[in-house]
């Protein structure tokens, strides 16, 4: 199985910047893709950002296009989540998945993590 722990998380600014860390446990890490999900109190879960198990491609959702950069560093079985120009409508817990295929998508992840919260204020 694949044990997945976020860190990072906090209270920034909007404008600013944070970056994401979720560190992967598990014999099987290097041949999944990787997605960032949030979700907010009352909100449905939404998908954020995915990369394929060598990095080689990666998918993101609408509203973080351009501000958010998803990468993973296979020799430290963590991939990342460096968020920029952050706003007020990004609060959420984030939480890092591990897909059950190699290739990048939204859907079909099958381990979790427990979430980090990320708290933008205005």
């Amino acid at each position: 199985q694949v044990q997945l722990v976020e860190s990072g998380g906090g209270l920034v600014q909007a404008g600013g910047s944070l970056r994401l860390s979720c560190t992967a446990s598990g014999r099987t890490f290097s041949s999944r893709a990787m997605g960032w999900f949030r979700q907010a109190p009352g909100k449905e879960r939404e998908f954020v950002a995915a990369i394929s198990w060598t990095g080689a491609r990666t998918y993101y959702g609408d509203s973080v296009k351009g501000r958010f950069t998803i990468s993973r560093d296979n020799a430290k079985n963590t991939v990342y989540l460096r968020m920029s120009s952050l706003k007020p409508e990004d609060t959420a817990v984030y939480i890092c998945a591990a897909r059950s295929r190699s290739d990048a998508g939204t859907d079909e992840y099958d381990y979790w993590g427990q979430g980090t919260q990320v708290t933008v204020s205005s």
